[in-house]
């Protein structure tokens, strides 16, 4: 009897423990492949720019995350992510992370970290380092999936907009608000402290690079519509090399659309950036646009093709523009190959050069990219 007991004992412990520890999961991406890019050098340089390696985060960018939920009651949830980034091709993340992008710089290896409230009927608030309502447009508006080597992503990464897929998508220090599905519209917002921003005199912060935002999404069986706006608020750093950073705002909003007709999907978006720092010819104020479509094409594949341009609203100055055209195969549900050919043509007189390499892309230059690696989830 007394054995019993005992072994009662234990298993409530063992199955109180998982049970405690059932809410949280874990999960990641791990992504990998072979990029090789070449580019003819600007200036008094001669020859050709060439880059060639094994790369991470080219298709998905590799992560582990952790998250989880405790039921409060009355439908009130609270919520936790840890997302990290992590590049297995050279032994980094977590504790600290180098620019993937060849720069070699060490940036935040945190992708999202927030706590927060969820109410089935009134929607979601959290508190961390959180995503702008720009990434989840440019991600369901890019025919790529907001892929490093996409058209829009490449041509919005010259432009250094907010509205995209990248690390300009991730805000510190944020409050977010995202409401519940109504009859198809989703609404989010997102408010960004400047903290660190401006003088300390009388006080730390001082609102200067701040951020906020607002987004609308409509999807409706084959339909899917986004508007964003977004406001960087008192930038004290120059978005390009040519700009200034006077502490005052950069303006961004955005349209996008897709429809799907089962055989062939659609994709459209056009984003205007207003930069308010410097003079006309300083700031660095542009317009993107975008056009792309998607097939499944064997058992498992799917094709898909981007066209997108970014051109400057500064007085003389050109444009960039890019395509891309890449295959997926899905081997399981969780694992996929892929590969991509991505054309960048820069004017001479652009402003900042568009490329999926930062070391192959120059001003007055084109530049060449194929891509090729396998996504595993988790």
């Amino acid at each position: 009897m007394q054995k019993k007991l005992i072994a009662l004992a234990v298993a409530g412990l063992v199955s109180g423990a998982a049970f405690a520890q059932s809410n949280v999961t874990v999960y990641g991406i791990v992504d990998a492949g072979f990029v090789n890019s070449s580019g003819d050098r600007s200036g008094t340089n001669q020859g050709s720019a060439n880059y060639s390696g094994i790369d991470s985060g080219i298709w998905a960018g590799s992560r582990i995350g952790f998250k989880g939920e405790e039921g409060l009651g009355n439908g009130l949830k609270a919520i936790f992510t840890l997302e990290y980034y992590i590049a297995p091709d050279i032994n980094s993340g977590l504790g600290s992370a180098t620019d993937p992008d060849g720069a070699g710089a060490t940036t935040s290896s945190s992708r999202q970290t927030f706590v927060g409230l969820n109410s089935a009927k009134l929607g979601t608030v959290a508190l961390g380092r959180q995503y702008a309502p720009g990434y989840a447009f440019s991600v369901r508006n890019d025919p790529q999936g907001g892929a490093t080597i996409s058209a829009l992503s490449t041509v919005n990464t010259a432009g250094a907009n907010s509205i995209s897929a990248g690390s300009r998508a991730r805000i510190n220090n944020a409050v977010t608000y995202a409401s519940p599905n109504w009859s198809g519209f989703t609404a989010n917002a997102i408010y960004g402290y400047g903290e660190g921003g401006g003088s300390t005199t009388n006080g730390v912060s001082q609102g200067n690079d701040g951020f906020w935002g607002a987004g609308l999404n409509y999807a409706n069986g084959p339909l899917n519509l986004d508007v964003v706006y977004q406001s960087r608020q008192g930038i004290t750093s120059t978005l390009i090399a040519s700009s200034a950073a006077t502490q005052d705002s950069v303006n961004e909003w955005a349209l996008g659309g897709t429809y799907d007709f089962k055989v062939v999907k659609l994709y459209a978006t056009y984003l205007d950036q207003n930069d308010n720092n410097g003079t006309s010819a300083q700031e660095a104020s542009n317009r993107v646009w975008s056009i792309g479509a998607s097939a499944p094409v064997f058992t498992n594949g799917k094709v898909s093709l981007g066209y997108a341009d970014v051109s400057w609203d500064r007085s003389g100055a050109g444009s960039s523009s890019s395509w891309s055209l890449a295959y997926q195969h899905s081997l399981s549900k969780r694992t996929t190959l892929y590969t991509a050919y991505t054309y960048a043509g820069n004017d001479n007189d652009t402003l900042n050069a568009a490329g999926p390499v930062k070391n192959t892309r120059f001003i007055g230059e084109n530049n060449n990219t194929f891509v090729a690696g396998v996504t595993h989830s988790f």
